[in-house]
C-alpha cells in the first residue's frame, strides 16, 4: 500500500474515534477487525542539530515535538483510511506504539478496531 498523507483523510470523522471500547449513544453492530497506520521516520541532520541547540536552553524541544506530532497524526490518518476502506463508521480502542528501529529512526504505529455502529435510539 502506498503511504497515506494527511491530505488523503478518510470519511471517518475524528469524533467517531475513541480510546474506549464503546461509542456513547451508539451500539456496535459489526466488528470489522484491527486497522492500523504505520509511519517510519528519521530525524534530519539539520533537525538533530537544531534540537541539540534547544537542549542547551532546556524546556520543550519543539523541533522533536513537532516531528512526533506530525508522525502520530500521519499514523492516525492512515489508520482511518484503512478503517474507511473496510467500511467502518468508527474506530474504537485506539492505541499508539513507537519503536526505535535504529539510532534516529522510529516506527510509530496507531491501531484500533474498525466497527459499524447504529444509534441506540433506533
Amino acid at each position: 500500500m502506498s503511504s497515506i498523507v494527511h491530505s488523503q483523510a478518510a470519511d471517518i470523522p475524528y469524533n467517531m474515534t475513541t480510546t474506549g471500547f464503546d461509542m456513547p449513544g451508539f451500539r456496535v453492530v459489526a466488528n470489522l477487525g484491527v486497522v492500523r497506520g504505520v509511519v517510519v521516520r528519521s530525524r534530519s541532520v539539520f533537525g538533530t542539530i537544531g534540537a541539540g541547540l534547544q537542549t542547551l536552553l532546556g524546556g520543550n524541544i519543539s523541533l522533536f515535538t513537532e516531528l512526533a506530532e506530525r508522525t502520530r497524526q500521519q499514523a492516525f490518518d492512515t489508520m482511518l483510511v484503512q478503517a474507511d476502506m473496510a467500511g467502518a463508521d468508527a474506530v474504537i480502542g485506539i492505541r499508539y506504539d513507537a519503536t526505535e528501529l535504529m539510532a534516529g529512526v522510529t516506527e510509530v504505529l496507531c491501531y484500533g478496531t474498525a466497527v459499524r455502529l447504529e444509534p441506540l435510539n433506533s
